[in-house]
């Protein structure tokens, strides 16, 4: 095990941060109003009352920034989290399906799964994880039947105060950051060198935001409204969950 070094840590976040906002800005521009429309509720948007083409595009382009950037910068962190493992424990990014990432510390092997935050997943996704974690093992012991494994899913944020979940451990948070680089004020120290260049970053993905809700409120208006820029529901829904294609025009918008 090495001492952990803050300055080498905040020379990554800075030097590697832009990546998330370059992510974000690239899947916004990549961003097609009816793909998206197809993957939302319009029963939702009906039941909340919204009325025009502006109310229902912001809607949804909130609804996909916020899960978007989510899962972005979720990726993000894990790499910052093995980068900071392997420079403490010569961890490295895992070759085994499910494994982010493995290390060695006083005799025990840590295989870990990495996700954003302690809600990430259903039954069935935990069910995958600790089929994952089962056969990690099993890998491992093939070439070394001695070697002790110890499972562990790390959340980058949150809390959970029952670590121990029998079959592997689950550290959230401060205890994450704590288990994957020795130190316990690590989830703090991070938090500075994330805001740098924010402010120039941010600007630029609002203004293609403001541009994008202009752009497809337009597109929506033509498509899904009509001559009084009232939303037709029916036309909306037949696009969304009908069986059949609305027209050839649409499709191919």
């Amino acid at each position: 095990m090495s001492p952990l070094d803050l300055d080498e840590v905040r020379q990554y976040v800075e030097q590697n941060i832009s990546e998330f906002h370059q992510r974000k800005i690239e899947s916004l521009e990549k961003l097609r109003l009816k793909n998206v429309l197809r993957k939302k509720n319009p029963y939702l948007f009906r039941a909340k009352n919204l009325h025009g083409a502006t109310d229902i595009v912001r809607a949804v382009l909130d609804a996909h920034v916020s899960s978007n950037e989510e899962t972005i910068f979720g990726n993000w962190l894990e790499g910052l989290a093995i980068f900071i493992n392997g420079r403490v424990f010569d961890g490295r990014k895992s070759g085994i399906q499910g494994i982010d990432v493995e290390f060695d510390s006083e005799g025990i092997r840590y295989i870990v799964a990495i996700k954003s935050g302690p809600n990430w997943g259903n039954s069935g996704q935990i069910k995958n994880m600790l089929r994952d974690f089962t056969t990690a093992k099993r890998i491992l012991r093939t070439s070394n039947a001695k070697i002790h494994v110890v499972a562990v899913n790390g959340c980058c944020y949150g809390k959970d105060d029952n670590p121990d979940k029998d079959e592997y451990f689950k550290y959230c948070g401060q205890r994450f950051w704590h288990f994957i680089s020795g130190s316990e004020d690590l989830y703090i120290n991070l938090i500075e060198p994330l805001a740098h260049k924010a402010r120039e970053r941010n600007n630029e993905f609002s203004q293609m935001f403001d541009e994008k809700i202009t752009a497809f409120t337009i597109e929506f208006g033509k498509d899904f409204c009509d001559a009084n820029g009232k939303i037709d529901w029916n036309k909306l829904i037949m696009f969304n969950s009908g069986a059949n294609t609305l027209n050839a025009a649409q499709e191919g918008a």
